[in-house]
């Protein structure tokens, strides 16, 4: 490319691309250095990326006076949106190994332990549980799920691990059993 090719070039540039590229050059730097204080390099380039996409689809939201706090604000929340990609990331590999283990491979007695004493569980009990050791949400998001308030989640994600921990407690015991024993 020739002088005449990149003046050129420059001179196309409409006022709101320059506006970004100004943008970009004063805060991509220490929003990057934030993100690396939080994570790995890895993911910082990856959520520095994703904030300056957000940066420019709502170039006219930044606020002039507030730039650099906007744009943490907006890192911030990439970050969250990157780590929660990420959790789903591992539980889907883990459900995958636990779905089709390799062939030499036996399952952790633990793990048939907690398999079977979910499944003696009530099914409302089984799903609340999943929610949020599978899934990784906090009481209020499994609230927005079941469609309940975030007080009535969390109690009962409470009672449902403490009956997990008690069907753990007595491996032995399922509704069979206690049916067969009865009759």
């Amino acid at each position: 490319m020739d002088v005449k090719e990149v003046d050129a070039l420059r001179a196309a540039r409409t006022p709101t691309v320059v506006r970004f590229e100004e943008l970009v050059a004063r805060v991509s730097q220490p929003v990057l250095r934030f993100l690396l204080r939080r994570t790995d390099a890895e993911s910082a380039a990856d959520v520095l990326s994703d904030t300056l996409l957000v940066l420019w689809r709502r170039l006219d939201d930044v606020p002039a006076e507030a730039e650099l706090p906007w744009a943490y604000a907006v890192a911030k929340s990439c970050l969250a949106n990157h780590r929660r990609g990420q959790r789903r990331h591992h539980a889907l590999v883990a459900k995958i190994i636990l779905l089709d283990p390799p062939a030499d491979a036996d399952p952790p007695e633990e793990d048939l332990d907690l398999s079977e004493a979910l499944q003696r569980l009530p099914p409302d009990d089984q799903e609340i549980l999943r929610l949020w050791a599978w899934e990784q949400l906090e009481p209020r998001d499994i609230a927005a799920v079941l469609d309940v308030s975030a007080n009535v989640a969390s109690v009962r994600l409470h009672r449902a691990k403490k009956k997990l921990a008690a069907a753990l407690k007595d491996p032995g015991s399922s509704r069979t059993q206690t049916r067969q024993g009865k009759e």
